[in-house]
C-alpha cells in the first residue's frame, strides 16, 4: 500500500483509463446488463477516489474495483427481493466471486463485449457508439461530436440499445463466421472512431483522450489476431499504424501544426511505417477489397514520398474515387475534392466540393470548411476564402490547428 493522496488519486486515474472496458465487460458479460455494469463501476470508481488517498492503493486496483463494483450490483438486486434466503444467497456469491478475483487475474472480455454491442439486434447507427462508451468510457457528447449528431439524441440511443441487450440476452460472444460480417463492420468502425479521437488530442494532454489512439491500435491488433483472415481487421491496423507513424511529425519545436505534405519525414517512426504496409500486404491477399485497405492505401501512398520525395496525386485520386464509391460518405468526398484540386486544379476541386452543400452535416465539420477556404484562396477568391477560415477557426477544437488556419487567414488579408 501506498497512502500518499497524489500517488493514490494518479492510480484512480490510471485505473479508469486502462481498465474501465475491461471491467464493465467482466461485468456485463454475467448479466447481461450493461447499464447496470457501469453504474456499479461507476460507484466503484467513486469509492476509490473516497478512499485510496486514505488507505493507501491496493496491490491489485483492478481487483479491489471489481469486488466494490460487484458489491454494488448485488446491493442493487437485494434491494428487488424481499426473500432472505434470496439475500444470504447473493452475499455468498458475492463474497466467492471476491475472494476468487483477489487472487487471479482478470479475463479480457472486451472483444465479446464488442460483439455483443454490434448484434443485429442492436439499431445499426448506434452499435459504433455502443462500443466506444461501454468498452473505452466515452461520454456521450464526445461520442455525439464524432458522429455528428447532438448529444440528447446519441444519449437516448444509447440508452435504448443498452436496454435492447438486456431485455432481448444477446449473447456475449465472438460470432460464427456465417454471421461476422456486418457485426466485424461495426466494430471496426467503433476501434477507428476511438483511435481518431486520441489523435485529435496529439499532446496527450486531455484525461479522457489521454491513450486513446494506444487503445485503438491495441484493439486492432486483438481483433487482426483473433481473426487473421478477415483483411478488413488487417486494413484498418493498416490504417491506425501509418498514422501512429507521423505523430512525432505532426508539430515542429514550437508546438505549431505542421501539414502531410510540409513533415519531415525523417520524423516518421519507420518500424510503425513497415509494420502497417506488412498489414496491407496481408489484408491484399484475402482478394477482398474493402474501406479500410483503401484508406490505409491512401497514407500508404503519402509515406511513399520518404522513398520518391513526391506525393502521387494521380493514385490518390484513384484510390478516393474508389474509396468514395464504396463508401460516399462526407468525409470521403471532401478528401477526393482536395485529390481533385491537385491532379486537375482548384476549380475542379471546388466544383467536387459545392456538391456536398447541402448536406447539413457539414455546416459544423471543421475539414469541410478549410479544405472550401484553401481552394478558394488558390483561386484568389479572398473574400470568400476569409468567410470560410473564419467558420473553419471557429469549429477546430485544437489551438495548433487554429493558429495554423489564423496564419492562413491572415496572409489573405494584408
Amino acid at each position: 500500500m501506498d497512502s500518499r493522496p497524489e500517488i493514490a488519486r494518479a492510480a484512480a486515474e490510471a485505473a479508469a483509463r486502462q481498465s474501465y472496458g475491461k471491467l464493465v465487460a467482466w461485468l456485463a458479460a454475467r448479466t447481461r446488463d450493461v447499464a447496470a455494469a457501469e453504474d456499479a463501476l461507476a460507484d466503484a470508481f467513486a469509492a476509490a477516489l473516497e478512499r485510496w488517498p486514505r488507505t493507501g492503493v491496493p496491490e491489485k486496483p483492478e481487483a479491489w474495483l471489481l469486488a466494490v463494483a460487484r458489491r454494488r450490483r448485488v446491493d442493487a438486486v437485494r434491494r428487488r427481493l424481499t426473500s432472505e434466503a434470496g439475500r444470504d444467497h447473493l452475499k455468498l456469491i458475492a463474497e466467492e466471486a471476491e475472494a476468487r478475483m483477489t487472487d487471479e487475474d482478470l479475463p479480457d472480455e472486451r472483444l465479446r463485449l464488442m460483439f455483443a454491442c454490434a448484434h443485429p439486434a442492436i439499431e445499426p447507427g448506434v452499435r459504433a457508439p455502443l462500443i466506444l462508451q461501454t468498452v473505452l468510457g466515452f461520454d456521450a457528447a464526445t461520442i455525439a461530436s464524432a458522429f455528428l449528431l447532438s448529444p440528447a439524441t446519441m444519449g437516448q440511443r444509447l440508452v435504448r440499445a443498452k436496454s435492447r441487450i438486456r431485455e432481448t440476452g444477446i449473447p456475449f460472444r465472438v460470432p460464427e463466421r456465417g454471421e461476422l460480417g456486418e457485426r466485424l463492420d461495426a466494430v471496426l468502425e467503433a476501434i477507428y472512431a476511438a483511435f481518431a479521437e486520441g489523435w485529435s488530442d496529439p499532446a496527450g494532454t486531455e484525461t479522457r483522450r489521454r491513450n486513446l489512439a494506444t487503445e485503438g491500435i491495441w484493439l486492432g491488433r486483438l481483433v487482426a489476431s483473433l481473426l487473421p483472415d478477415e483483411p478488413e481487421a488487417l486494413g484498418l491496423l493498416s490504417l491506425m499504424l501509418f498514422a501512429e507513424a507521423r505523430r512525432a511529425a505532426r508539430r515542429d519545436a514550437a508546438g505549431d501544426y505542421v501539414p502531410l505534405a510540409e513533415q519531415d519525414h525523417a520524423l516518421w517512426d519507420h518500424a510503425l511505417v513497415d509494420e502497417a504496409e506488412a498489414c496491407l500486404r496481408g489484408a491484399a491477399t484475402k482478394g477482398v477489397i474493402g474501406r479500410y485497405q483503401l484508406e490505409a492505401a491512401v497514407q500508404s501512398v503519402h509515406v511513399a514520398r520518404r522513398l520518391t520525395g513526391r506525393t502521387d496525386w494521380m493514385a490518390i485520386r484513384e484510390l478516393y474515387d474508389a474509396l468514395f464509391s464504396i463508401a460516399g460518405s462526407p468525409v470521403v468526398a471532401i478528401n477526393r475534392a482536395v485529390a481533385i484540386a491537385e491532379t486537375e486544379g482548384a476549380v475542379a476541386g471546388l466544383a467536387a466540393l459545392y456538391v456536398l452543400g447541402d448536406d447539413k452535416r457539414l455546416d459544423d465539420y471543421q475539414p469541410y470548411w478549410a479544405a472550401r477556404a484553401g481552394l478558394l484562396a488558390r483561386l484568389g477568391q479572398g473574400p470568400w476564402a476569409v468567410e470560410a477560415y473564419d467558420r473553419a477557426i471557429g469549429l477546430e477544437r485544437d489551438p495548433a490547428v487554429r493558429r495554423f488556419l489564423q496564419a492562413r487567414r491572415t496572409a489573405l488579408i494584408q
